[in-house]
């Protein structure tokens, strides 16, 4: 085989151990060892100076922010439209939106949506693009892996499963997170308004959404 394939594996390698890892650390090492963070970091890092990524191939680029914009609107309104109405019928007008009118809540959690970006995007659909080689085939398996990390929460598992399908091939295409992050924010918002408490566990995955109690 090729350097080129070998190259092309070592993607896929590294995106499915990637993944593995932050699993464990949802599942074990949060609660165990919790300064185990630090290697998820370092690991972003590396792998970018290693796989010779830019701030553009990664997507933190202004150049073509408002066509990036315009197609992520095209998923993030109508996705936010059904998560609405969903919550109609399921007691939104009785709850308060905290994440949507509470300015330092919102933008922790914008912050917290920009690393899963990096993570999802910048960092696993960059290693299956090289891989697969084109936007679905890298988009589909991504936003498998994007759901499995928000196993056991029956809302956040469908729905990341189809937003983490969308917006990885909307990163494939336009290569920018910018409105991806911001969009993702507002629709997590959104989504935690809009199904109970008590379905969502306060958007918890992993021990902690078993641990939740009212």
């Amino acid at each position: 085989m090729t350097n080129h394939h070998w190259w092309k594996i070592s993607c896929l390698i590294e995106a499915l151990a990637f993944a593995a890892f932050v699993a464990m650390y949802i599942w074990k090492w949060q609660a165990e060892r919790p300064e185990t963070w630090w290697v998820m970091l370092v690991w972003l890092v590396a792998s970018a100076l290693v796989r010779r990524d830019t701030p553009k191939t990664a997507g933190w680029r202004a150049d073509n922010l408002w066509p990036a914009t315009k197609r992520a609107f095209l998923f993030f309104a109508p996705a936010s439209l059904a998560v609405c109405c969903a919550g109609l019928f399921l007691g939104i007008l009785h709850r308060l939106p905290v994440h949507l009118i509470d300015p330092r809540r919102f933008v922790g959690y914008l912050g917290f949506c920009v690393l899963q970006q990096v993570a999802l995007n910048s960092f696993l659909t960059n290693r299956l693009l090289t891989y697969f080689g084109r936007p679905w085939s890298a988009a589909i398996p991504a936003g498998c892996v994007f759901a499995a990390l928000h196993w056991p929460n029956p809302v956040l598992v469908p729905l990341t499963l189809i937003g983490g399908v969308a917006m990885a091939w909307l990163f494939a295409r336009e290569r920018n997170i910018l409105p991806l992050a911001l969009g993702q924010a507002v629709l997590g918002a959104l989504v935690w308004w809009a199904f109970p408490l008590a379905w969502h566990h306060s958007m918890r995955v992993g021990p902690g959404f078993r641990a939740f109690h009212l």
